[in-house]
């Protein structure tokens, strides 16, 4: 059995991680810039923060019902934003941890995770 370092699965399997954490790092950017704007009060008439909003309502709509909405002055802290961004990083940490359990490795190198393990 080939080890990691010269297993041709290795390759195809590191890059299949980069792009789940670059989709990951896309979206949370995305819900931070939404969670800063609106707690911030941010001009909803402005471009950019309507760009922000109506690219982000979906991935927040699962969340929107399982917090009210805390308002102060015009800002809002918006708790279903964070929710999401927490979710949504546990599943991609989620997926990258299946895409490593499919990592080839050799006997010894098996043997040597399990005993760390025990």
């Amino acid at each position: 059995m080939d080890s990691s370092y010269n297993s041709s699965t290795t390759k195809p399997l590191f890059r299949g991680t980069q792009v789940v954490w670059y989709i990951l790092s896309v979206l949370e950017v995305l819900l931070a810039f939404r969670f800063f704007l609106k707690l911030t009060a941010a001009n909803t008439a402005a471009g950019f923060t309507q760009f922000i909003y109506n690219l982000s309502h979906p991935f927040i709509a699962p969340f929107a019902a399982v917090f009210p909405r805390t308002s102060i002055e015009g800002s809002v802290f918006e708790w279903t934003t964070l929710l999401a961004m927490i979710v949504y990083w546990i599943i991609g940490a989620g997926i990258i941890r299946l895409f490593l359990m499919s990592k080839t490795v050799s006997t010894p190198e098996a043997a040597a995770k399990l005993d760390e393990k025990v």
